[in-house]
């Protein structure tokens, strides 16, 4: 037979514990070496063990003061009576009710969530839209008892209402949802024939949703009582709305700040000039070019990007010039270009020959090289000179 080991040893606590520590030291144990969160592991297993009977004797104060005096020997009487064994369930129904499904009791219901798309623009002014929520509402023909009507829901006769039953012999006793009620401590012998002893049925609920003006992609709200209900006349669940921005063909988003990109003439960029700016409040804004704008810079209009949500302040418009190449001269701008080209000493293109003028030099092979005097590279010589 294997010694055992000191029960001080196994809680991992002193001598001089008093009753909160040892509570305390068995709660962080029995939770770390619990069989279901230790699932093939022997070691565990026996670990989860020994911390259920350190604990039994340590939180008696006689066996305590027994296995103080004479050690194992002291508990050599026999097991652990009822008394002890239930003490061990109430508290085992403590720990695990909530983290391994033990427990009875109400249940809420489950959260819902539902996708809000939105343009750039509902995302600037807000307001509110409505949406189909999918979830379950509390029956009405059993007021969600899942009974059928002028019958009740009866205690489970298998784990006597607690939602939970103990298995194993001695010390080691597991719980372990009731398969009887799943956990409900409650049985329908009759179940509502509109829900099938749920209690609740599914809907598409129309639910009018508040757009926060500045809302961001990604972004979600949470709207209490909103999800499904809950039978057995449980608390229901909330709905949680996520928004989904979409991108704009004409602005980009960072946060508060919007950027666009804005075309101007070789005239304007040069000589300076004023244009208007679409903006998400409606309005174009008035923007002046500076003479001599280069291509890529960039000017910042205060105020006029997204709203911050919450507060009455936005973000700015940040305008990304971008001076366009002009395309399909005419004669007359051609002219221009080339003595602006001239004053400023410039290398440009020869001048532009009409498609008549090109066919004719292709089929008669006339170019300019033909108009340039052949030269004899050296002079011949005359006969008899030397």
């Amino acid at each position: 037979m294997p010694t055992k080991r000191c029960f001080y040893e196994v809680l991992e606590i002193s001598r001089t514990s008093d009753d909160g520590e040892i509570k305390s030291a068995y709660r962080k144990l029995v939770l770390q070496y619990h069989p279901d969160r230790n699932a093939h592991d022997p070691a565990a297993e026996v670990r989860f063990k020994e911390v259920q009977e350190a604990y039994e004797i340590l939180r008696d104060q006689p066996r305590r003061q027994r296995y103080d005096k004479y050690g194992h020997a002291g508990l050599s009487d026999g097991p652990v009576g009822p008394t002890g064994a239930e003490g061990m369930a109430d508290l085992v129904s403590d720990f695990f009710g909530g983290i391994f499904g033990g427990g009875g009791g109400k249940r809420g219901g489950r959260d819902v969530r539902v996708e809000l798309t939105l343009d750039l623009e509902e995302a600037y002014r807000g307001g509110r839209k409505t949406v189909s929520i999918p979830r379950k509402e509390s029956c009405t023909d059993c007021s969600g008892t899942g009974a059928k009507p002028g019958t009740k829901v009866v205690r489970c006769k298998h784990c006597g209402g607690q939602g939970a039953i103990l298995q194993g012999q001695g010390f080691f006793r597991i719980q372990r949802t009731c398969p009887y009620c799943s956990g409900r401590g409650q049985t329908i012998p009759d179940p509502c024939r509109s829900c099938q002893g749920t209690g609740a049925r599914e809907i598409n609920m129309p639910l009018e949703i508040t757009i926060p003006p500045g809302v961001e992609n990604g972004m979600r709200s949470r709207v209490q009582g909103y999800g499904e209900a809950a039978g057995q006349g449980g608390q229901s669940g909330d709905l949680h709305v996520f928004f989904h921005v979409l991108e704009h063909p004409f602005f980009q988003r960072d946060g508060r700040d919007l950027a666009c990109e804005v075309p101007v003439t070789f005239s304007q960029a040069a000589l300076g000039a004023e244009v208007l700016v679409p903006a998400l409040a409606g309005k174009p804004v008035p923007l002046r070019i500076q003479a001599g704008q280069q291509s890529g810079d960039q000017v910042r209009l205060t105020g006029w990007g997204m709203p911050e949500i919450g507060s009455a302040r936005k973000g700015d418009l940040v305008v990304v010039i971008r001076v366009e190449t002009p395309r399909n001269l005419t004669r007359r701008q051609e002219e221009l270009f080339r003595e602006m080209a001239g004053l400023e000493e410039t290398e440009v293109s020869p001048q532009r020959k009409s498609f008549l003028d090109r066919i004719k030099e292709f089929f008669t092979g006339a170019n300019e090289m033909d108009q340039v005097p052949q030269t004899d590279p050296e002079p011949k010589k005359q006969r008899g000179s030397k």
